[in-house]
């Protein structure tokens, strides 16, 4: 018998502060057309003061749990992807299963940038074909404008904060039917952060950590990579494109997400797009797109949706399910 890893329930959290382009105005060079126009962003939803990447999983994960009608208790385990953990250790999954009340369990993060919640999903689905685990929490969470440069507006005005959970269970019903992960570190100057532990962190020297971004390189390759998975996900289910009925991208740039659908050939009436509400949210943003996709009414059971995304390494990856 055929195991499949099926999603029984989303949840997505944002922080009660939020940055519009207007403010932004206010502490960079940029204005809000500007923006509007290279990103589709208008806000982004900024954490609170000692709130926490682990505390947006947490509020994200609860109502997941919620969703998917179980407890943290029923849970075998934690995946959280992730760049801006609380801590260099303990993982953030391990402080969210703490928070969460579920101690033994594996818990542990996946750092791919933008394409951590699709690497950790595919990690967590070859766990549940395995059989060796029937329910995983897998969540993309992060807190990125604490590594923004604000003075940089060519970054500044890209990046928000946020958390999406999805849990998966052991299902005889299609749910995950392939994912497909790459990397190519060759890129990495393209898309970085200036300073990491092993290289050092002493801010006398360089300053504070921050985001570093080629952004016309990056769109180039964002753009014909995305449109390469497209290809390889559909051949490898022997789909045609209008056998997708949603595309849930990555939230990272407007004008990337609506290249990607004219490689679908969809229409924008198919594709979640939250962009404009949260900015790009790095591994929290495909989850918390799903999750408003569903919530919204617009995804529907039975329905085929693909998953995809591209961050800084680079990676980039791919989810096709059965919801």
């Amino acid at each position: 018998m055929t195991i499949y890893s099926k999603i029984i329930g989303t949840g997505r959290y944002l922080p009660e502060k939020i940055l519009t382009n207007k403010d932004l105005e206010k502490i960079v060079d940029t204005n809000d057309q500007w923006i509007q126009e290279r990103t589709g962003i208008k806000q982004r939803h900024i954490a609170a003061d000692g709130q926490y990447t682990s505390d947006l999983a947490y509020n994200a994960s609860i109502k997941a749990l919620e969703a998917a009608d179980i407890q943290a208790s029923d849970l075998d385990m934690i995946i959280v992807g992730t760049t801006t953990p609380d801590l260099i250790f303990p993982s953030t999954a391990c402080l969210l299963q703490s928070k969460l009340g579920c101690p033994g369990i594996g818990a542990f993060d996946v750092n791919a940038a933008c394409s951590g919640f699709i690497y950790a999903l595919s990690v967590a689905d070859k766990y549940i074909k395995s059989g060796s685990h029937k329910r995983i929490l897998v969540v993309g969470a992060e807190t990125l404008t604490r590594i923004v440069n604000w003075e940089d507006r060519t970054t500044a005005v890209l990046f928000g904060d946020g958390a999406g959970a999805v849990v998966l269970e052991a299902s005889k019903e299609q749910g995950i039917l392939s994912t497909h992960i790459h990397a190519n570190g060759d890129h990495a100057d393209l898309l970085t952060t200036n300073k990491g532990p092993s290289r050092g962190m002493d801010d006398s020297q360089t300053g504070p950590i921050a985001i570093m971004m080629k952004g016309n390189a990056v769109f180039k390759v964002a753009v014909k990579t995305l449109g390469s998975i497209v290809d390889e996900t559909l051949e490898h289910n022997n789909l045609e494109k209008s056998d997708i009925d949603w595309l849930v991208p990555h939230q990272a740039n407007l004008r990337i997400i609506t290249a990607t659908a004219r490689k679908l050939k969809m229409d924008m009436n198919q594709v979640i797009v939250t962009v404009d509400q949260t900015g790009n949210t790095s591994a929290a943003s495909v989850p918390m797109a799903l999750d408003y996709g569903i919530r919204s009414g617009k995804i529907k059971k039975g329905q085929t949706v693909l998953l995809e995304a591209f961050g800084g390494g680079f990676t980039w990856g791919s989810a096709l399910l059965k919801l």
